[in-house]
């Protein structure tokens, strides 16, 4: 098999009643059963309806209004903002949109990788050290040895370490913690151009030619290997059988929106 085996949803294990409600109700915010302006249920209502006591629940609304996604007021009540005020390099928003809006979230990702991605390169061929030099040849070493095993279930794990070394290498603080945060839509993004037939090989020289351009101080070639592995997993995305389709979106939705 060329592809990297698996699905490309993300899967999640709850570690307490907290963490499935904040859950639920993010998913049910990114998935429109209630829209922007909208308020939520009842207190009473929504906490009989998730099972869960009403202080889980506030404790639950607390995380998203952290998030951006909620706003409590006391007569008027809480109510959905839109999404232009969400957090979208919060992990939980990312992987909320992955399940509920995945081809969007490909497109947002691919965009963020132009621009952000080829300049990184560029900054890391001037300021890597020797030390970042030989992490990012760890790196490829255990994406060369992922794509050699039969199931090649390390190799997404393995391209992201990559990619976020990548950004670490820049010397540039804000991409090394940006890399850090999108961490769950470079996973899917990788888990659906990994699916493509071919995808796995031919990315290998890319990445090697990224540093050795890192090794040599070549800024433009840097850049110039960069931009071709993003642009070569665009269209793999294009290709993939596990491309998300233009219906992911609605047919993530409950019939009826729930008041």
């Amino acid at each position: 098999m060329n592809g990297v085996q698996g699905a490309s949803e993300i899967v999640v294990h709850y570690l307490t009643m907290h963490q499935r409600v904040v859950d639920e109700l993010g998913r049910r915010i990114v998935g429109g059963v209630w829209e922007p302006g909208d308020p939520l249920p009842v207190e009473d209502a929504l906490a009989a309806e998730t099972a869960v006591s009403r202080g889980v629940l506030r404790e639950a609304v607390k995380a998203l209004v952290a998030k951006g996604m909620l706003h409590v007021r006391p007569r008027t009540g809480t109510r959905v903002l839109p999404p232009e005020q969400w957090n979208h390099l919060d992990r939980d928003v990312l992987r909320w949109k992955q399940a509920g809006d995945a081809a969007a979230l490909l497109r947002d990702t691919g965009e963020l990788r132009r621009i952000v991605e080829p300049e990184a390169a560029r900054l890391a061929a001037d300021r890597a050290d020797p030390d970042d030099v030989r992490v990012l040849y760890d790196c490829l070493a255990a994406m060369e040895a992922a794509a050699a095993e039969p199931d090649r279930s390390g190799y997404v794990e393995a391209d992201i370490t990559f990619h976020r070394a990548l950004l670490d290498a820049s010397g540039n603080r804000l991409l090394g913690s940006l890399g850090r945060a999108v961490d769950i839509a470079l996973e899917h993004s990788f888990l659906v151009s990994t699916r493509t037939p071919g995808a796995v090989e031919a990315s290998l020289p890319g990445h090697r030619a990224v540093v050795r351009a890192v090794e040599a101080r070549d800024p433009s070639a840097a850049a110039a290997a960069v931009l071709a592995i993003i642009e070569a997993a665009e269209k793999e995305i294009a290709q993939s059988p596990g491309k998300p389709s233009d219906a992911t979106r609605k047919s993530s939705h409950p019939p009826a929106r729930r008041r």
